[in-house]
């Protein structure tokens, strides 16, 4: 079973919204996932709203060998640093 994660539309037309999931690479675009780690908003003008997620479920699905699409590592790739960063350190 090969696992992805990636963007799933659920949004009305012309009003795109995206949930982030775990799925099975086989399944179609409106597949049922295994898990949903977050969403993701393109509408929203601030940067904090726009992209949420469960970064521990997230890192969990990585450590046991699930592969993001290009485009959600895009989205996530600040927000996992951040989100793993010590309380106290600078970047």
């Amino acid at each position: 079973m090969a696992v992805v994660i990636r963007l799933q539309r659920i949004g009305k037309p012309k009003q795109p919204y995206y949930r982030v999931v775990a799925i099975e690479k086989s399944r179609g675009a409106v597949g049922r996932p295994i898990e949903i780690l977050g969403s993701y908003n393109p509408r929203v003008e601030k940067g904090v709203e726009k992209v949420q997620f469960n970064a521990e479920r997230y890192a969990h699905w990585i450590k046991v060998g699930a592969k993001p699409s290009e485009t959600v590592a895009t989205l996530l790739k600040g927000r996992v640093a951040v989100e793993k960063s010590p309380a106290g350190a600078k970047p």
